[in-house]
Order: C-alpha cells, then sequence, then structure tokens
C-alpha cells in the first residue's frame, strides 16, 4: 500500500464497498453524534466522510484531531444508509471506517477557519494566504486559473504560434508606468529594470524572422493598487506577428477569447459579434474606454437645446470654448425619487449635481418634470425628448462642461442606472473593440505634449500624419473591452525608424534620445524590419470575470495588499548593509 493514500477524497464510489484503503488530506470539520466521530477529510479534489466509533482501538487518537490538522487513516469502504446519501459530491454514497490513523501535520489554534464562509480582513487573509488558499472559492479559483492558462496555450498553438521567452531583467523603457529598478552589482550605480511587458523584445523578435509569438509574460509594473489591477506584478497572454493589418490582429484574437469565455464561462452568453466603436464615440457614449455593453444606455450630445436656454447654468457654460453638455437616457428612471438619488450620487462623486427632466402622465397627456424642463420650456424638453427616444416613466440626467470635468461621473452614472433600473443584462459577456485612439494628449498643466498611448504605434496616415496638430494624429491602437474592463490593448507597429523618430520628437524625445534609450530597436529597424503588430491580454483580468470575482487579488496565488506589501513573507525588506555596500548604495531616511 501506498505511504500515504490509496485514493484521493474525490475517488471512491459504491464500486469500493468493503475495499480497506488509504486517504490523505486536512480535517475539515470534526462532529460528534452520539460519541461516534465523524471526519469531514479533504483534500485538493474533494471530501470524504471518515468515522470511528468508541470500539475501535485508536478511538482515542481521532478524539484529538482538531480542523485543518493533517492526517492519514486507513479504514474499511461501507455504504450509506439510503437515507443518509450525500447527492452533492462524488463521495456521498459511501464513508470510511477508520482502523488506523496517522498524524502528519497537527495544526495549532486557527487565525482564520477555513470551513465555511466567514469574512476576515484582507491582512487576515494575505497574512496566512496558505490558509485562505485552503477554502473551497480559492481552490476553485486558482484552479480555473490554470485550467485557461492551458487552454490559452493550446488555443494560441492551434493558430500556428510558437511560444518564446523573453528576459525578466532588461533596461527601463516608457510604457507609461513606474519602473521596478534593480541596481547592478557589476556595474556600480547603474541599474537593470523589470520588463513592463515584453514589447521591445517582441517587436525584434518579429525583425529576426519569427512570424508569430507568444507568452504567458510576467510584466511588473509599480503601480498604484485598483480592484481590476495588481500593484506589482500581473500575467498577460502576450503575442505578436508579422505581415499583419490591424484587422488580422482582431481575427485571429477572437476565436481565442470567444472560445475561451464560451469553455469557461459557466454557460454565461458570449457575444457573437463585437463591434469596433472609435475612442471619440466610446467617450461620448458611455464615458469610457472600457463600456459595458450589457447596459444599453447611450449617452448623447445635447448641447444645441441648451445654447441661449432660460437655464442659465448650461447656457453660460456653452458660451465657453471646449464645452458641452451631455444627456443619460434613463428608461424608466421617471420618478422624483430616483431622479434625487442620481443627482446626490453626482455629488458624492465631487460633481455639483445633475439636472434631470422625467416624463410622466398629466392631465393633457405626458408631461414633462423637474427644474430643467421649467427654465427651458416645453418645445426644448419636446426635442431632447424626441432626440433620446424616451416617453412616458422614463428619464433623462444632464452634466456640462468640458468633458474631462464630467466624463468619468457620467460614465460611472450610466452604469448605476443600468444596474438600479435591471437594464443590464447579467450572465453575458459583452466585447467591443476600442480603436482610433489618439496617438497624443496634452497636460493640462505644463502644456506639453506626451504620448497617450503605446509609444510604439505606427499613426494612421504615416509619415505625413505626424505634420499637423500631434492632437489630431490617431494611432493604429486598440484596446478590447468586456464588460466594463480592458482586456487586451495593442497596436500595428511602427516599424519604419523615421517615422518612430518623428513620432518620439512630438513627444519630447529627441533622436539621440530615442537613439539612446531604444538602440537595440534602432539598430534593428535598419536591418529590414518586416510590418507588424500584436496585442496583450491580461490573465489576471480575464479570470477575474470568468470566476465572477471583482477583486483581483481573489484570482492571484500571492497577491500584495492595497499598500504593496507581502505580508506573509515580510516584502518589502530592508536590506542589509553588506548588501547595500557591496550594490555601492546609500539609503536615505523616509522624509517626515
Amino acid at each position: 500500500m501506498h505511504a500515504f493514500r490509496t485514493h484521493t477524497c474525490a475517488a471512491l464510489t459504491a464500486n469500493e464497498v468493503g475495499q480497506t484503503v488509504r486517504l490523505s488530506g486536512w480535517v475539515h470539520r470534526v462532529r460528534d453524534h452520539g460519541g461516534v466521530l465523524f471526519i469531514d477529510l479533504r483534500d485538493h479534489y474533494g471530501m470524504t466522510q471518515v468515522l470511528c466509533d468508541p470500539d475501535s482501538q485508536v478511538f482515542a487518537e481521532v478524539e484529538k484531531v482538531r480542523s485543518e490538522w493533517c492526517i492519514r487513516i486507513d479504514g474499511e469502504v461501507k455504504a450509506r444508509d439510503p437515507e443518509l446519501v450525500n447527492p452533492r459530491i462524488p463521495t456521498g454514497e459511501i464513508e470510511v471506517y477508520i482502523r488506523d490513523i496517522e498524524v502528519l501535520g497537527a495544526a495549532k489554534e486557527l487565525p482564520l477557519i477555513v470551513f465555511g464562509d466567514q469574512e476576515y480582513p484582507e491582512e487576515t487573509r494575505l497574512r496566512y494566504r496558505y490558509l485562505d488558499l485552503r477554502r473551497e472559492a480559492m481552490q476553485r479559483n486558482m484552479t480555473l486559473r490554470s485550467d485557461v492558462v492551458a487552454s490559452l496555450r493550446k488555443r494560441m498553438w492551434d493558430q500556428n504560434f510558437r511560444e518564446y521567452q523573453t528576459p525578466i531583467i532588461t533596461a527601463s523603457s516608457p510604457e507609461g508606468a513606474r519602473d521596478f529598478l534593480v541596481p547592478s552589482r557589476l556595474h556600480p550605480g547603474k541599474f537593470y529594470a523589470l520588463p513592463q511587458a515584453p514589447q521591445l523584445f517582441k517587436q525584434l523578435i518579429m525583425v529576426s524572422g519569427f512570424d508569430k509569438y507568444f507568452q504567458i509574460a510576467p510584466c511588473f509594473r509599480d503601480e498604484d493598487p485598483r480592484a481590476d489591477r495588481s500593484p506589482t506584478d500581473f500575467y498577460q497572454l502576450d503575442m505578436e506577428m508579422s505581415f499583419v493589418e490591424q484587422e488580422d490582429v482582431f481575427t485571429t484574437v477572437e476565436p481565442v477569447i470567444k472560445g475561451l469565455f464560451e469553455e469557461f464561462g459557466g454557460g454565461r452568453k458570449v457575444d457573437e459579434v463585437w463591434p469596433r466603436i472609435s475612442y471619440r464615440d466610446a467617450a461620448l457614449w458611455y464615458g469610457t474606454d472600457k463600456p459595458d455593453l450589457r447596459n444599453p444606455i447611450k449617452m448623447d450630445m445635447v448641447s444645441e437645446h441648451f445654447r441661449g436656454s432660460g437655464f442659465k447654468i448650461f447656457a453660460q457654460l456653452l458660451e465657453q470654448d471646449g464645452t458641452e453638455v451631455r444627456a443619460i437616457p434613463a428608461p424608466g428612471g421617471g420618478s422624483r425619487k430616483f431622479c434625487d438619488r442620481m443627482n446626490a450620487f453626482a455629488q458624492k462623486e465631487g460633481l455639483p449635481g445633475m439636472g434631470y427632466i422625467f416624463w410622466r402622465d398629466g392631465n393633457d397627456g405626458m408631461e414633462a418634470a423637474g427644474p430643467l424642463a421649467k427654465n427651458i420650456g416645453p418645445e426644448r424638453t419636446e426635442a431632447i425628448r424626441q432626440q433620446l427616444g424616451l416617453g412616458t416613466g422614463d428619464a433623462a440626467f444632464f452634466l456640462g462642461g468640458k468633458p474631462a470635468s464630467f466624463e468619468r461621473v457620467a460614465g460611472r452614472a450610466r452604469d448605476v442606472i443600468g444596474e438600479e433600473l435591471g437594464l443590464t443584462e447579467q450572465d453575458r459577456f459583452a466585447f467591443a473593440w476600442i480603436v482610433d485612439f489618439p496617438m497624443y494628449e496634452k497636460d493640462e498643466e505644463s502644456g506639453e505634449i506626451d504620448f497617450s498611448h503605446n509609444p510604439f504605434s505606427m499613426p494612421q496616415g504615416g509619415r505625413e500624419a505626424l505634420d499637423g496638430d500631434p492632437l489630431e494624429v490617431l494611432g493604429f491602437q486598440y484596446d478590447l473591452a468586456c464588460n466594463g474592463y480592458e482586456l487586451i490593448s495593442g497596436a500595428i507597429r511602427n516599424h519604419k525608424l523615421d517615422i518612430m523618430i518623428k513620432a518620439f520628437e512630438l513627444a519630447g524625445y529627441d533622436e539621440d534620445e530615442v537613439r539612446k534609450r531604444f538602440g537595440g530597436m534602432v539598430n534593428a529597424f535598419q536591418y529590414g524590419a518586416p510590418p507588424h503588430g500584436g496585442c496583450a491580454a491580461g490573465i489576471d483580468r480575464m479570470v477575474m470575470l470568468l470566476a465572477d470575482e471583482e477583486n483581483i487579488r481573489e484570482v492571484i496565488m500571492f497577491p500584495m495588499t492595497q499598500r504593496a506589501e507581502d505580508l506573509m513573507m515580510g516584502a518589502p525588506s530592508e536590506p542589509t548593509n553588506e548588501q547595500l555596500r557591496e550594490l555601492r548604495l546609500r539609503v536615505l531616511p523616509p522624509e517626515e
């Protein structure tokens, strides 16, 4: 007999009745039924009920075990009485009578209970992550993650991609986030960087003549944390292809992602058609470049209805350059109570509020109500209603100013309205490609031009497009949004050296700096670089959606806290004086 087990805790059925078996696992819970001890014994695969009565020679030993002790038992498989069969588990037809027991690992008092659904503070869960991971939901999430990665690899191989690995220690690059720097012992005063993405290397792989590349790639970015983003590192499905245009990338990626969500989505609907939405339209209609299309609400521009109107706040606002008024339709939201609640929501988000109009039955048919309706009059109100396609029982909310000042709140309000009014379709994955991103953006404070997205993208229109207003230049850049999250970001790359140098020049990098910072790519592009493009899909975020979790830490094995700390391993930690001397570094005390 094997030293630890003949079967897993999910393997025994009525077919094994009468056999002597050996099981190993953790004590999930202990129940005392009139002196007979029942133990739910758990391993990674499932649960088996084992029991011991006072007549057993090992009863005294079994009495000592507690929750989460790791034990090995030998015993005889017996059939449960028909009325005691548990159809919810594979082993529900049998139980094992303990004949021998060995404690493999005793456990002291637990800081968190594995059995049940108790909620614990995040710090407790992360400090004792090895216990937290024993819980059923976490075992399920991590198994899902592993299966997703395996499926992605197979799907990429089926698309004739090959997997290649790129360096983890490299040079710093402007990917839009802070680098994690690594001091060099052999080159004092110089630093490596952990890669924010394999961007430059995968482009060089294309220059090297490899036609299709992919990698399950770790990426490192020193970022402020969010619920859908890790503050230190994450994994992505990274891919690149030669001799492709934007549509070729879409055609290649869609069946991979669609198939993955059909395989692991638990029967939820996966949209067949993935629309292409320009960045500008996404901002106008949804207030975000990662819209949740399960929500049918589409915002609209209604500035003309308020220009010169009796509602002075908007009328005067529209006299300023770059301002506009947008409406958020709310089908079914036509009550003062709901309108007041949404107005309070806007105030919590930092705005003065949201104007609103709602339509209801009146003495002479449908009538418009609310402060805005009284101020702008019936003709303008009716024009707004017709433009938005609304009717009795519906409402519309209004935000005005420069889009940058209210767009984010408008997008959030759209989400809240869709949820509260039951408009957002559940049990569905709604995908959309967001395209035509602007290459550049202007810093509101300094007025300087910088890249707004991937700096290595090909501008639409090529070299000539860079001779005009930089803020009008669009890139062959694209994101894939799903249910309000960005899953994929990518681009057709800029493979022509003269265009790349000009593109960086507009963002404040002269040719010498470009050649210094990206010497490997600059040199490579002088030797026959092919047209190429690709993208990267966030694995953590995809698993989060598939697992129906709202926090990305629920699908990462050993995540950091919100403050980028590993409470379990004690990172970050202070270096020793010896380490600092060897690296010729000095640590300044923290600022007060």
